[in-house]
């Protein structure tokens, strides 16, 4: 017995254009991120890799991803559940800062230690920053972070996984997660066991499906799973760890 997941980043955010760090803010996505989430349901109807069941975090670049990927599938009717469990990592008193500026200002190795770091987080956002969602409320009742590290996201997508996703993949369906780059590597640390100076240097690139095919143990036949536009996918992880370099 196998089952298939299907992990899908958002397409291109107003923020990823802008290289800032965006986190739990709810920025749209842009035009092109749009067009990236389209392709990616195109490569899932062309490769017949077709979701039973999507899950999704509360915010919108992943929610409308999935909608523009799952329309091109005509998978679009598709059950869906959501959870800021799958919620990008909170980058604290970063949100809103240039990826660049922050790098100038602070140097290199603090940098890469903010933005790669398993179990360092950056400094705590001020409850009351415009960038702060202690009062949305969308999060009324549950845990708002003031920041996390990668290690805090895998603390909360873990629960999730084993509780909600893996009795739909026991069930049989495909299941497709859109979520974030991240929440992303948590689930891809979790499932290929990568230490923690591994996952660090894994980059997910946005719209590009990747497809794992998981034994009776949930552990992936291929490890690292299979882009199903290796080549563009190789261009888009190359992108994602040059941001903040210039």
């Amino acid at each position: 017995m196998s089952y298939k997941l299907v992990l899908l980043r958002h397409g291109q955010s107003a923020w990823n254009k802008t290289n800032q760090f965006t986190g739990w803010v709810d920025v749209p996505l842009t035009e092109k991120g749009v067009e990236e989430a389209k392709h990616g349901g195109q490569l899932l109807k062309k490769k017949n890799v077709l979701p039973d069941i999507v899950f999704t975090s509360l915010l919108r670049r992943a929610i409308n991803t999935a909608n523009y990927a799952l329309d091109e599938a005509d998978r679009l009717w598709i059950p869906v559940q959501r959870s800021w469990r799958l919620n990008e990592r909170h980058y604290g008193a970063l949100q809103g800062k240039n990826k660049s500026e922050i790098r100038q200002e602070y140097g290199d190795e603090k940098f890469m230690i903010w933005r790669r770091s398993y179990a360092t987080p950056p400094p705590e956002i001020d409850p009351n920053d415009q960038f702060s969602q202690n009062n949305d409320p969308r999060y009324a009742g549950d845990p708002v972070p003031e920041a996390e590290a990668l290690a805090n996201v895998v603390a909360r997508v873990m629960p999730y996984w084993k509780s909600d996703i893996v009795p739909e993949l026991q069930s049989g369906k495909t299941v497709m997660i859109a979520a974030h780059g991240n929440s992303l590597r948590a689930i891809v640390k979790m499932l290929d066991n990568l230490s923690e100076e591994e996952i660090s240097k894994v980059n997910i690139p946005t719209g590009i499906p990747l497809l794992y095919e998981l034994d009776e143990n949930f552990k992936p036949i291929k490890p690292r799973g299979e882009y199903l536009d290796p080549a563009a996918a190789a261009a888009g992880a190359a992108a994602v760890a040059a941001q903040g370099q210039k």
